[in-house]
């Protein structure tokens, strides 16, 4: 059985640094026998409204009509998940936001133990807050991260200049491995050890 990773781009700049970098780290799956496949996020998906429908049916949809539904599916079918993007503004880039809120509230749960990882590109600052933005929606379900000798941050503005942070690409390469070693550890795991039990989330709001 051939083993997948899908990637989420959230730069709207097609060929930019944030692919760049899911380029290197595919290179090392491959190198694995272990697929990927990138989808441009950039600024496709509409914002969450909130209206919880999603929840009340219980169907694992979005009931927005955009392109967010086929991309849950990617992700429930996969491996392993990637979620990419620029820094914008100390944060991740808006599209990647709206995507994230709405697929994680609708099919969070069904990523439960699958292999997820963030990566992360930037001029100067805000690297490590928007990489734990990325991080915080993995580590609300259940999903094992992958990670790398540094945080997953590579340095870039014009397009192709990532490639010039030679730590930067290092780090992803490792990345690549370490993703790559994980996934095959879940998957030769299967049958003889049980994944740990889970169980619906008590939520305490401070307002009753």
């Amino acid at each position: 059985m051939t083993m997948k990773v899908v990637a989420f781009n959230g730069s709207p700049r097609k060929g930019g640094n944030t692919e760049i970098c899911l380029k290197l780290i595919e290179e090392e799956l491959n190198r694995q026998e272990i697929e990927m496949e990138i989808v441009q996020v950039g600024n496709k998906a509409k914002p969450c409204t909130a209206c919880y429908q999603c929840l009340d049916n219980g169907d694992g949809y979005c009931v927005q009509k955009d392109e967010v539904n086929s991309w849950i599916d990617k992700m429930i079918e996969a491996d392993g998940i990637i979620l990419a993007s620029p820094v914008y503004y100390g944060g991740m880039a808006g599209g990647m936001k709206c995507f994230l809120d709405r697929a994680f509230l609708t099919a969070g749960n069904k990523l439960h133990h699958k292999v997820g990882a963030a990566v992360v590109t930037l001029r100067r600052s805000g690297g490590l807050e928007t990489y734990q933005q990325l991080n915080a929606y993995m580590n609300t379900m259940e999903m094992v991260m992958a990670t790398s000798d540094y945080w997953q941050v590579a340095h870039g503005l014009d397009k192709g200049e990532v490639s010039q942070d030679t730590e930067g690409v290092e780090v992803m390469q490792k990345l690549g491995r370490n993703m790559a070693w994980l996934l095959k550890l879940i998957e030769h795991g299967k049958g003889i050890v049980d994944p740990p039990e889970t169980g619906a989330r008590t939520m305490t709001n401070f307002i009753r």
